[in-house]
């Protein structure tokens, strides 16, 4: 699992001495409109700022955020990597930017890129419990909100401020820059960013070949914002085009003839399905004209934020995005499968003044996508979505306790063509936690949700062969809602020498929406989507000590199970375990670490999949800050992933045994401030 990634290294920047590491700022959660930091929340958020980020940023945001306790990635070669927390995906883990939708393709399937270019992020937080419902009741999973400095939200004090950066490395063969400058006078800032990045086919240990064939990428995006800021707040817009390209390994188009004979599969006049059959899987190791996909998107962003707008409100937000995606599988020079996405998704936040001891957001959120594909692969037929939501979350403090109360409701309805009926239904979010600080420094979090996730056009209508799963999929458009109980519990200590969080957590879910294999041919499924009741078991936690001013180390891991109720078997693509430990130092302008992690063998399978070998991963990073004078700063780091070279297999993708992750990796890169 973290053979793509880069070293956690938790503190390796924020923990200049000991004295200051029991006094650092609490870290405010942005996607939280309560200002609450992350040790206040029920779950505490993960986020990645500043240094840190700086250090662990991929080319996706899987690879990004894969190695944090319970975060993996279902990474597709070097193009395509989308967040797992919790043993779930997309539909039920959702990406955000800065509270907004991104309207791109990438629920649809593993091989579809998240539009967000890590390299670009100010930061990333990765939320579960109750404040995930602002978000949607369907993000059973988690959220993750990407924020970005495309728009400005305040005027520089020396009326502009920039950065560039330029990095590379081995391995992957990546080579990368990024620019952003912001300029403001009076009440107006503009913002003006952009980015390339490249990378070669990434290099295999232990592999069939050198390379793993189309697992290439380059991107280039480029934003310009302008702000209109005063002192209670401000109003912005920004247009951002994203054009990238990447490969698609593992793709085959062996089995394009086969198709369903009621509930059963007809490949190439094959219907012995118990005959062997060698098709040479000629995109698996190394054909260099393996498919690959090129994308484009344009989106306009608007955000405003005001203070003490009127009696009774402390602030009003509002965030919209206006998106205009495109994206084609280019197969021998020509266009095989082109999907397009265009739609919109606005959402305003109304933060009132405590009121009977009670403080919190009342909020609506409506969304419209028109959804198309069109060519050999085009599985969905075209349809429109329209979304609205109405969410609620309060807080009430009484001595050492805080108790966190939320709910939302969501009406959504789906018109596809082709003669498929619309579906129109609702679903309604509860959630409720309790955290008691029973000592300094220590609290313990019971938090429990009930959250209501409405089926989507690919699980309803899909009717098609879709070969970046390997499989035939069938939508049914009798599909109900999926009803969730949830039960965290979380014990942590935020302050002193020594930190700790752990958490607990048990997922039941009622008519849990599934692919169920009716056949087989081969490595080919016909599936069909289908209801089941389903639980999520687990745990994750991390450790970490300050011994001296300089020397830290920490342990962290997690776990988790999930399988369909009533012992009818695993379900697919679970995250093995994985437990790891790491050593950082920090002294003057220098920062290093080293962390080696092992991720267990998983063999808790589905039945239409094999176990996956466990492997050890040792990363480590260095890295200097310096200033040329009192305005201009400077970051040199040096990073190393997957040092012992080890053949790795991760469960969570869709190519767990045909596209391995990347084998040593060296990247150099520096940074300049202004």
């Amino acid at each position: 699992m973290l053979g793509h990634t880069a070293p956690s290294f938790a503190e390796t920047d924020e923990r200049p001495d000991a004295e200051s590491a029991a006094t650092l700022s609490p870290i405010r959660v942005a996607a939280n409109p309560l200002g609450l930091t992350s040790d206040l929340m029920a779950l505490p958020a993960l986020v990645l700022d500043g240094q840190q980020l700086l250090i662990r940023r991929q080319g996706t945001l899987g690879d990004t955020l894969n190695g944090l306790p319970g975060v993996h990635a279902d990474t597709f070669g070097g193009g395509a990597s989308r967040p797992v927390i919790r043993g779930q995906t997309a539909p039920r883990v959702k990406v955000v930017s800065d509270g907004s939708d991104l309207m791109d393709a990438s629920a649809i399937s593993p091989d579809h890129a998240i539009t967000i270019e890590p390299l670009l992020a100010d930061r990333i937080e990765v939320l579960r419990g109750p404040s995930t419902l602002l978000f949607g009741g369907g993000a059973i999973g988690g959220v993750v909100n990407v924020l970005d400095r495309r728009i400005p939200t305040a005027i520089p004090e020396r009326g502009v401020e920039a950065d560039a950066e330029i990095r590379g490395a081995t391995g992957t063969g990546e080579r990368s820059g990024t620019v952003g400058i912001t300029a403001g006078a009076g009440e107006l800032a503009v913002r003006v960013e952009g980015l390339r990045r490249r990378t070669d086919d990434y290099r295999v240990p232990d592999w069939s070949s050198k390379t793993l064939a189309g697992s290439y990428s380059e991107s280039s995006q480029g934003s310009l914002g302008l702000s209109w800021v005063t002192p209670r707040g401000y109003v912005g817009a920004a247009f951002t085009y994203l054009d990238s390209k990447y490969g698609l390994p593992g793709h085959s188009h062996e089995y394009e003839d086969c198709h369903p004979h009621g509930s059963h599969l007809h490949c190439g006049g094959h219907h012995d399905h118990d005959e062997e059959h060698d098709h040479g899987h000629e995109h698996e190791h190394g054909d260099d004209q393996a498919p690959y996909v090129k994308l484009r998107s344009q989106r306009v962003d608007v955000r405003a934020g005001y203070t003490d707008p009127f009696a009774g409100v402390e602030e009003i937000r509002f965030r919209g995005g206006l998106t205009d995606y495109q994206h084609q599988e280019i197969e021998h020079g020509e266009v095989a499968t082109t999907f397009k996405n265009r739609g919109y998704d606005a959402r305003l936040e109304l933060v009132h003044k405590p009121l009977y001891g009670w403080h919190g957001v009342i909020g609506l959120q409506n969304s419209f996508s028109d959804f198309r594909a069109d060519g050999e692969e085009a599985f969905l037929p075209r349809s429109d979505t329209r979304a609205t939501g109405l969410f609620v979350l309060e807080e009430y403090r009484w001595r050492d306790w805080r108790f966190e109360l939320g709910a939302r409701h969501d009406w959504q309805r789906i018109s596809p063509e082709g003669g498929n009926p619309s579906t129109h239904q609702s679903g309604t979010s509860l959630s409720a936690a309790a955290i008691w600080d029973f000592a300094p420094a220590y609290s313990i979090a019971l938090s429990l949700a009930r959250s209501q996730r409405l089926p989507t056009a690919q699980e309803l209508y899909a009717d098609g062969v879709h070969l970046a799963t390997n499989t035939y999929e069938i939508g049914n458009a009798s599909l109900g809602k999926e009803t969730s109980h949830n039960i965290d519990l979380t014990l942590r200590k935020h302050e002193g020498d020594t930190t700790f969080s752990v958490s607990a957590f048990h997922n039941r879910i009622h008519d849990y929406i599934y692919a169920r294999t009716l056949d087989r041919f081969e490595d080919f499924r016909l599936i069909e989507y289908a209801q089941h009741d389903a639980e999520f078991t687990g745990i994750e936690g991390e450790v970490n000590h300050q011994f001296t001013s300089v020397w830290s180390a920490g342990v962290y891991g997690d776990y988790v199970r999930g399988k369909l109720s009533s012992g009818d078997g695993n379900l697919p693509r679970i995250p093995a375990a994985r437990l790891g430990v790491r050593v950082n130092a920090k002294w003057q302008a220098w920062a290093a670490g080293v962390e080696y992690a092992h991720v267990f063998r998983q063999s808790q399978n589905a039945d239409d999949e094999s176990s996956t070998a466990g492997y050890d991963m040792l990363n480590a990073m260095v890295s200097y800050r310096g200033r040329w004078d009192s305005d201009v700063g400077y970051e040199v780091y040096l990073r190393g992933t997957n040092l012992l070279d080890r053949l790795a297999y991760n469960h969570a993708s869709f190519l767990a045994t045909s596209a391995p992750l990347a084998g040593r990796s060296v990247l150099l890169g520096a940074r300049v401030m202004y």
